[in-house]
């Protein structure tokens, strides 16, 4: 079984709106709707479960009802971050998942994940245990100088670079039991941290799957302005 583990469990303050941005409308749909959609018509994924911000669980119910999102099958409250969210998600599939079932993890605010997209990192999952969506990064780094900030000596090679992002996805006993040990030693569960950074942080090797650059992240207006541009622009049928 391939269960989506839909992650909207954020307040959305950056966005500066009065409600939490997943839940913003888009001609007349929202942001979440257009998340869950992707996942709800990808034939491999064979159940959803949103982990939602405390509050807003039978908003999310009364919307999967009225958009026919069919294969939701679980809500679950988030936590005061995003990785006790996500941990709060993974502990409510220990009595529907088996340990070779694999759990596709999302942000909700990714309304834009494309099937081929998911359809890779599903099939690179099963057959290492794991799998992160990721793209080259095509920008030059360089690294500030501790002693000159306004100035710099030294760069990164892009090419041993990878932007990551979700879905990620991972066989079941693996997730459940990395973020048990996570939460008991304190790895790897706060700031900025992920799934796929807690993995690295407790000595996984990950592996990369497909990516796209159409596969935003809604943080800020000028992501949602992008989002509207993607979904009204017609593509170009003379591009190779």
């Amino acid at each position: 079984m391939n269960v989506a583990l839909i992650v909207a469990g954020g307040s959305g303050n950056r966005m500066g709106q009065d409600i939490p941005k997943q839940f913003l409308n888009v001609f007349d749909k929202p942001v979440l709707i257009y998340t869950l959609e992707s996942f709800e018509r990808q034939a491999e994924v064979d159940a959803i479960v949103v982990v939602c911000i405390d509050g807003w669980e039978k908003m999310v119910r009364a919307y999967a009802n009225q958009f026919n999102i069919t294969k939701l099958r679980d809500i679950v409250r988030g936590g005061s971050s995003a990785q006790e969210s996500i941990r709060n998600g993974v502990e409510s599939l220990s009595d529907k998942c088996s340990d070779g079932d694999i759990v596709i993890i999302h942000d909700g605010i990714r309304p834009l994940v494309d099937s081929a997209v998911l359809t890779d990192v599903i099939e690179k999952a099963k057959e290492h245990g794991n799998a992160v969506t990721s793209m080259p990064y095509n920008e030059q780094i360089f690294i500030v100088d501790e002693n000159d900030k306004t100035t710099t000596t030294r760069y990164i090679p892009r090419e041993t670079l990878r932007r990551v992002s979700t879905p990620q996805a991972y066989r079941y006993d693996l997730v459940r039991d990395k973020y048990r040990e996570a939460f008991a030693k304190g790895v790897g569960t706060g700031g900025s941290n992920y799934t796929n950074t807690m993995m690295v942080q407790l000595g996984v090797r990950l592996h990369f799957a497909s990516g796209s650059d159409k596969n935003i992240k809604l943080t800020t207006k000028d992501d949602l302005e992008l989002f509207k541009g993607y979904l009204t622009k017609g593509e170009d049928k003379w591009l190779k």
